[in-house]
């Protein structure tokens, strides 16, 4: 198993940081790298979730989502949501949305759970996009079990 995963590990990989709250006011967040996009028309995309996640059954019934797709130096943010702990939202910054959504991200999507997949051992979410934001800057990067940074391309000039 731990020889599978090396080699999945080859495969470069932004992270991102789900988030969810129930009508109650549950909420839960977690860090994957299995965010992707499955259609533009419709706006879908998708992500997997662990069956042993503690926060599977609350994203289950939730019913939306959120996915913030980490910038360069949010490494601390990535850490903190693959964690297990009491309260994963303590002191970080959030902004003014319908879901949790993290402060300072490259990109966040506002999903409702369209469908739930059996993966194996995860559960497979597709979700339909209902709002969306942008920023610039540089992503965080996951390759082979280590986080990674870009390094600005060098311009002809720059050599003269």
């Amino acid at each position: 198993m731990r020889s599978l995963r090396d080699a999945l590990g080859q495969f470069a990989t932004g992270v991102a940081v789900i988030t969810t709250a129930t009508a109650c006011g549950e909420r839960a967040g977690v860090t994957v790298n299995s965010f992707t996009s499955v259609s533009l028309d419709p706006p879908l995309v998708l992500w997997c979730l662990s069956k042993r996640a503690p926060s599977a059954p609350l994203f289950l019934r939730a019913g939306r989502f959120a996915v913030n797709v980490l910038a360069a130096g949010q490494d601390h943010l990535s850490r903190r949501f693959a964690t297990p702990a009491a309260d994963k939202f303590a002191g970080v910054e959030l902004v003014a949305a319908p879901l949790p959504m993290l402060a300072g991200t490259l990109a966040g999507f506002v999903c409702r759970t369209e469908r739930v997949h059996d993966g194996g051992d995860h559960h497979i979410f597709v979700g339909a996009v209902e709002r969306y934001q942008r920023a610039e800057g540089e992503p965080l990067v996951f390759h082979s079990g280590r986080y990674r940074e870009f390094w600005p391309e060098l311009s002809v000039a720059d050599c003269a």
